[in-house]
């Protein structure tokens, strides 16, 4: 093991640029996929004839395929339909599909989660279901749904490094890509790896420990 070989200036600056785009990858998937996930999961808990059937066929079809598969599909299958993505939307977009899947359940069950007690004293009290949903549920089924959410965003982020199979420079692509420089530069270069996405992975458990305290 060469520590001092592994974490020369060139190879941190190299590992953080990676490090960094890693980042950016999950933030748009973040974002994104929360903000469908909100649509879809409302749209299923409102039980809309017809279409939330269909969500739900459609949301356990994702979350039953491997991340891996939509990573493939969304990189090499949808430039045969007309749609190029390059490496880094490729992996953004696989990321939102099957992450928008799996957050949708999060908020469909904080949804049910909350009391049908409050509801129809809402609705009794002249507040159409709209704004019950908007005013009185939404906001109680979000505070609870922090911690799964936040666990699912630690996912997320994790699952940023199966992008490598596409080539995305993200940090285990450039990980290793440092390796192939010297089989002794493996063990350290990983061990640092771990950290980086230990430190920001264990940044969000607290946050989420702490917003669950918050509104107990």
């Amino acid at each position: 093991m060469d520590f001092i070989g592994a974490y020369a200036p060139s190879h941190l600056t190299f590992l953080l640029e990676g490090f960094w785009l890693t980042l950016q990858v999950a933030f748009l998937a973040i974002v994104f996929s929360f903000a469908i996930a909100i649509v879809v999961g409302v749209l299923r808990y409102a039980n809309i004839p017809g279409v939330s059937h269909a969500l739900a066929t459609v949301v356990e079809l994702i979350r039953n395929l491997p991340l891996l598969l939509i990573i493939f599909f969304t990189y090499f299958a949808l430039p045969e339909v007309g749609i190029k993505l390059d490496k880094f939307y490729a992996a953004v977009l696989a990321l939102v599909i099957f992450e928008a899947a799996m957050l949708s359940e999060i908020v469909r069950s904080g949804l049910k989660s909350v009391e049908k007690g409050q509801i129809e004293a809402a609705r009794s009290s002249g507040l159409t279901y709209v704004q019950t949903l908007w005013h009185i549920i939404l906001p109680q089924a979000l505070r609870r749904m922090v911690p799964p959410i936040v666990s699912q965003f630690i996912s997320l982020l994790k699952d940023t490094s199966l992008a490598v199979v596409i080539a995305l420079p993200e940090l285990m692509n450039h990980a290793q890509i440092i390796n192939g420089r010297n089989v002794n530069f493996v063990i350290p270069t990983f061990l640092l790896v771990a950290v980086m996405y230990f430190v920001v992975n264990y940044a969000l458990s607290i946050v989420s420990k702490r917003l669950e305290n918050k509104h107990a």
